[in-house]
C-alpha cells in the first residue's frame, strides 16, 4: 500500500512515521473494522474454523462449510492439513468475565459408587 504526506505529497514506505522530505507526522490508517479472527464457542460444528473464517470476513458460514467439504474430497488432503493448521493456529474467542466453562461429566455406566448416599445402602 502506497503513503504519501499530506503536507508535500512525497512517497514514502508504508512503515515511516515522518515525511523525509518536510518533515511532516504521518497517521497511521484506522484499523479495518469487522471481527476479529477467533474461533468462537456458539455455532461450532467441528473446530470452529469455517465460522471463524466466515465471521472474520463477512461470507456466509453454509457457503464456506461446503466449499470446505468439496476442498476435502478434491485437494489430496492439502485442504485437510490447512484445516489442522487453522484449528491450532486461529485462538479460541476469550470467555466472558466472570463465566465458567465447565467440562461435561465423566460418564458412568454402572451408577454411583456402593457406599454413596444415592446407592440405596445403609448409611452408618
Amino acid at each position: 500500500m502506497a503513503v504519501f504526506c499530506t503536507r508535500c505529497g512525497a512517497g514514502m514506505p508504508s512503515m515511516a512515521r515522518f515525511c523525509s522530505n518536510c518533515g511532516n507526522v504521518i497517521q497511521a490508517g484506522p484499523p479495518m473494522p469487522g471481527r476479529p479472527l477467533v474461533r468462537p464457542y456458539a455455532g461450532r460444528n467441528i473446530a470452529g474454523v469455517c465460522i471463524a473464517l466466515s465471521q472474520a470476513y463477512g461470507w456466509d458460514v453454509g457457503v464456506v462449510r461446503i466449499l470446505t467439504v468439496l476442498a476435502f474430497f478434491f485437494s489430496g488432503g492439502l485442504v485437510a492439513v490447512a484445516y489442522v493448521a487453522c484449528w491450532i493456529g486461529i485462538p479460541e474467542e476469550p470467555l466472558p468475565m466472570g463465566s465458567v466453562r465447565i467440562p461435561p461429566a465423566p460418564f458412568s455406566p454402572a451408577g454411583p459408587p456402593p457406599n454413596s448416599p444415592g446407592a440405596g445402602g445403609v448409611s452408618s
